[in-house]
């Protein structure tokens, strides 16, 4: 190509993306909310005031948590379905925001389509523990207990519907026992019951018992992802004890559908470079247990796809209700 038909091509091709280019400088030109669909200390809470610092820092603008808590999370959501398209609202969730269209009647919102997938940060297994004392070593022996005494042992969970739930639904038909569940207004009541003793086999994401795992106050008897869980590696996964389930919760931010496809995209290099900061990192993996991997708007929507057919099922077929 002649040089000054190069430099006719090349200035055509800047004028073409010069609106996109001065949306995306433009913003933000505002303070950023983030929705938090949840009580402040829970680990979506968390993770968000661990990257709030570095999202001011990288954007050149206010970040503001905002909690906005109901519904297993679906309150927020909606909140956020219903905002302006303009990058001044994003929306950070937890696997619950999968079960929900099953679980929920009237959910005021449609998951894939009312908001945009822009990160999936990473995921968690389920861990099923047990507090110190119980009479069973390990998950074999448990099983053992549970199937000479059917509805006796019982689960505890962060609330009906919640993944740990719905796991623990498959695991009883898996092996054929019957387990007593019990469920909690969320993880803090969870881990206080878990110290307590109050419940056989307290079971949620590592995020909520670390402290307590850590301690010796309870034992990890499984995990329920395709690996062993990072802060119990001792423990088998069930798949390795012959029981088909898995399971993992997850962390990501949306954005309201509409949301210009640039702005997503800077939200979520911000969020990347947030998270790879070694303080944040350690706090997210090291001790919330979080296995980060970042991933892009579109693996986040089709992994959402998957978990919301996978967990609408399970909802479905046991007529699970919410609290």
């Amino acid at each position: 190509m002649p040089v000054t038909s190069r430099r006719a091509f090349l200035a055509a091709g800047t004028l073409l993306a010069a609106p996109g280019l001065a949306h995306a400088q433009a913003w933000p030109n505002g303070p950023i909310r983030i929705v938090v669909p949840f009580p402040p200390g829970g680990s979506v809470d968390t993770v968000a005031r661990l990257v709030q610092p570095h999202l001011q820092a990288e954007l050149g603008t206010s970040v503001l948590v905002e909690n906005r808590a109901g519904a297993s999370g679906a309150l927020g959501a909606a909140q956020v379905a219903r905002a302006a398209p303009d990058g001044q609202t994003f929306l950070h969730v937890f696997d619950t925001h999968a079960v929900n269209p099953a679980l929920i009647a009237n959910l005021g919102y449609d998951t894939q389509k009312d908001l945009s997938p822009v990160l999936l940060f990473g995921t968690s297994p389920m861990v099923i523990t047990t507090p110190k004392g119980r009479p069973w070593a390990d998950f074999p022996a448990m099983l053992a207990a549970a199937r000479a005494k059917p509805d006796t042992v019982t689960f505890g969970t962060i609330g009906n519907g919640s993944l740990a739930h719905l796991t623990m639904m498959l695991l009883q038909k898996a092996t054929g026992t019957g387990l007593v569940h019990v469920p909690y207004r969320g993880g803090g009541p969870l881990a206080i019951a878990a110290a307590a003793g109050e419940v056989d086999l307290p079971t949620a994401t590592g995020t909520i018992f670390a402290q307590q795992i850590q301690a010796g106050g309870l034992r990890v008897l499984a995990s329920t992802g395709p690996k062993r869980w990072s802060g119990g590696p001792e423990a088998p996964t069930l798949r390795e004890l012959g029981v088909p389930v898995e399971a993992e919760a997850f962390w990501g931010a949306l954005a309201p559908a509409g949301t210009p496809a640039a702005i997503q995209a800077r939200y979520a290099e911000a969020l990347r470079k947030a998270m790879a900061v070694p303080a944040v990192q350690e706090r997210l993996v090291n001790v919330m247990g979080i296995d980060l991997a970042p991933r892009d708007g579109a693996h986040f929507q089709d992994f959402l796809a998957r978990q919301i057919e996978t967990w609408g099922k399970v909802v479905r077929d046991n007529a699970i209700k919410p609290d």
